[in-house]
């Protein structure tokens, strides 16, 4: 059985905040930023901009999100339909794309970003 209902806003700020001090630390930082990157992206209802951390794994010029508990999450929905430009924090550049989100008959979701050239 999923996770239901939003998770408390102060926790998922922490969180957030930890994984970026990860990936700018002098130990750890090259490490971590193999698996975890931030995406920037604008908000299709609010017009507002948001950046979150979130875990990846790529291949090429395709960069592959799985979200975790994403029924508690509300970011990937910006991308689902034909999907949205995207922001990404990669090998020391931001890099833009095109994402879109996929929900399997499972209900886990994946965010496929397809990188510009």
């Amino acid at each position: 059985m999923g996770y239901k209902g939003p998770l408390p806003k102060g926790a998922i700020d922490h969180v957030n905040a930890c994984a970026v001090k990860a990936r700018s630390s002098r130990r750890l930082g090259p490490l971590v930023r193999r698996h975890l990157t931030v995406v920037t992206y604008t908000g299709r209802r609010s017009g507002r901009t948001f950046s979150t951390p979130v875990a990846f794994r790529r291949s090429g010029p395709t960069v592959t999100i799985g979200v975790q508990i994403p029924d508690a999450k509300r970011w990937w929905r910006n991308f689902t339909g034909e999907g949205g430009p995207i922001t990404l924090e990669l090998d020391g550049a931001d890099r833009t794309g095109h994402a879109i989100a996929h929900r399997d008959p499972r209900g886990r979701v994946t965010v496929t970003v397809r990188l510009d050239d």
